[in-house]
């Protein structure tokens, strides 16, 4: 039996020929006919074996070139057995026969004039367990994963994540270049038993070096050294390697990033690092066009430089107007600009400015306003992070309590929890975004805090999680200021498709008599979906919303409620899935009639 790295090696050798091969267009009919025998293999195992052949999709692709087809032939021996030996599978046999004869046995560069027939025949086999299993020398009070164990499946992934796991303790402990020295992987087929015994050399302890840059032309080399700041003379950790490229990646100024460690350590016990970058044109713009049944038309463009100071400064224009020929009040107009610096005062805290001017034709209010921000953001990791500013906003408004002159100090600050498996289609994981935003009346208005709080949570069921359970709250307060002291844009409306879908568009608020209703000081939404995936594409969700809205800065038992329900449709695609969702309301308003909502990614 090969060993198990010399097995992989191959089958990677083995695809990427196949790959080149079936790169060539297909005549429009496929070959006669395919057999696809695996009479001892368990459902799940045939088919991952039919999705994995070349054959199988070459059928299903009409493929009719002999020498395509006799060169996927091929390819599948490696590429089955991989499969046989992710189900632990190592006692299995293949035969891939074209017309009779043994694909293993055909010149791939003979053409036959036709084929027929061709035929694979897969015995799996037993399962096999895990006997000895070994991998030495190991971190102290470290523990590799369970399912590495005597008596588990002993299945080809455990085997390769055991081992990944082990080098990276290693790593994690500064012993940068841990690598394999020895294997002994034995198969005992009367037993069906493997046994995995694998060295490794840790290696000595190493700290970060000097950090060499190349590729950049237009982005300082001193700001690139900033941004990464790499901790030249500390410990070395893999997740530092990590959070220094990934830090690079976020500011958009760079099409590829490369941090790697040269091959040796220095004799003072230090690791240099090679940085190579590929820079991002320095402008784009761009343009969109939206549709709702309810929101109208909406327009929007946006002009962005990536790199505007030459230290990876991003500066951007954004303009959108909405409610075109809507059933939200009006048309709306709204222009804003926006300055980033990363790496201000340290490799994770970006300087932020930012400003907008609009004019919104709401349902129960109008409102020309301006806004100015200044402020910080910290990234403490991959899933956390926070900012906080100083602002300036000023509203003109006219409402249900007349004309107002709105001029505020703000001193908004957020803190943004995302622990989401997937962004645009979570299946595992929460997401938890806060914001607290302090503000005290200059001109008119009331001093007070504005407190609004986005929880989801998400949970899969069965494998690959094609049941989900996703649930939603949010909760919204003004604390202090009177109702009609707090700017219209500050107070909380439900109904439409970021509340209670169903329900018009923000058509719940605080009613004041005489037909005049403004928004509450206090909300609180709750949503739930189950989403189901009925193929690789398709999906379908059920879900019901609930919101309440209340005078005061806590919802009482009389704060009026509405609530909606409906059904939806998913369509996956590489960036998330397309979202169709209709939705009827059930109580709390007397429109009976239907909401219909469009877009990317899952609703929440």
């Amino acid at each position: 039996m090969k060993t198990f790295l010399t097995t992989v090696l191959a089958l990677g050798r083995t695809m990427a020929v196949a790959g080149l091969l079936l790169g060539v267009a297909a005549p429009a009919d496929a070959f006669d006919r395919l057999v696809f025998s695996t009479p001892d293999a368990p459902r799940a195992l045939r088919r991952d074996l039919e999705r994995t052949s070349l054959v199988a999709s070459a059928r299903k692709r009409r493929i009719t070139d002999s020498q395509e087809i006799i060169a996927a032939a091929r390819a599948d021996y490696g590429r089955l057995l991989e499969v046989l030996y992710a189900y632990a599978r190592y006692g299995g046999s293949i035969s891939i026969r074209i017309d009779g004869r043994e694909a293993a046995n055909i010149s791939p560069l003979e053409r036959p004039d036709r084929i027929g027939t061709v035929t694979v025949e897969i015995i799996a086999g037993a399962e096999f367990t895990f006997g000895q299993a070994d991998i030495s020398p190991l971190p102290e009070g470290f523990r590799l994963p369970d399912d590495f164990r005597t008596g588990e499946v002993a299945t080809a992934p455990v085997v390769r994540d055991a081992l990944a796991a082990a080098i990276s303790g290693w790593q994690s402990e500064g012993h940068a270049q841990a690598e394999v020295t020895g294997q002994r992987l034995r198969a005992d087929h009367a037993a069906a038993r493997l046994d995995v015994g694998i060295s490794l050399e840790p290696g000595p302890k190493l700290d970060f070096g000097a950090l060499s840059i190349s590729g950049n032309s237009r982005v300082r080399t001193e700001r690139i050294h900033e941004i990464a700041g790499l901790p030249e003379g500390e410990t070395y950790s893999p997740e530092e390697q990590r959070r220094i490229a990934n830090r690079l990646r976020r500011t958009g100024a760079f099409r590829s990033v490369t941090l790697s460690p040269r091959e040796g350590p220095n004799p003072d016990g230090a690791l240099d690092f090679d940085l190579s970058v590929v820079e991002e044109s320095r402008r784009r713009k761009g343009a969109g066009f939206e549709y709702s049944t309810v929101d109208g038309f909406a327009v929007s463009s946006f002009w962005l430089h990536r790199n505007l100071l030459g230290g990876a400064e991003r500066f951007r224009i954004d303009g959108r107007i909405s409610g075109i020929d809507g059933d939200t009040g009006g048309t709306d107009y709204k222009i804003g600009v926006e300055f980033g610096r990363p790496a201000t005062f340290d490799p994770d805290t970006s300087l932020f400015a930012k400003g907008d001017v609009e004019y919104l034709q709401e349902p129960d209010y109008t409102l020309e306003g301006a806004n100015a921000e200044v402020g910080l953001a910290h990234i403490y990791s991959e899933q956390l992070e926070a900012d906080a500013a100083v602002g300036l906003r000023y509203a003109g408004v006219e409402d249900a309590f007349g004309k107002s002159n709105f001029l505020l100090l703000t001193l908004p600050m957020g803190v943004t929890w995302d622990r989401r498996d997937r962004k645009l289609d979570p299946a595992k994981g929460f997401f938890l975004d806060t914001e607290v935003k302090p503000f005290w009346a200059i001109e008119d208005g009331e001093d007070g805090t504005r407190l609004f709080a986005d929880a989801r949570a998400y949970q899969g069921f069965g494998k690959d999680s094609r049941v989900v359970l996703a649930a939603r709250a949010q909760y919204g307060a003004v604390f202090d200021a009177a109702i009609d002291a707090t700017p219209p844009d500050f107070r909380f409306y439900s109904g439409g498709g970021g509340t209670v879908r169903g329900q018009p568009y923000q058509s719940l608020g605080v009613d004041l008599g005489g037909g005049d209703v403004t928004g509450g000081r206090s909300f609180l939404g709750l949503s739930t979906e189950l989403r189901v995936d009925v193929s690789e594409k398709i999906g379908i969700v059920g879900f019901y919303d609930w919101g309440s809205i209340g005078a005061d800065s806590a919802l009482g038992q009389d704060s009026p409620s509405h609530s909606g329900a409906g059904l939806g449709l998913r369509y996956a695609t590489g960036i998330g899935p397309i979202r169709v969702d209709l939705a009827k309301p059930l109580d709390g308003t007397a429109d009976d009639g239907y909401q219909l909502y469009i877009g990317i990614g899952q609703a929440f």
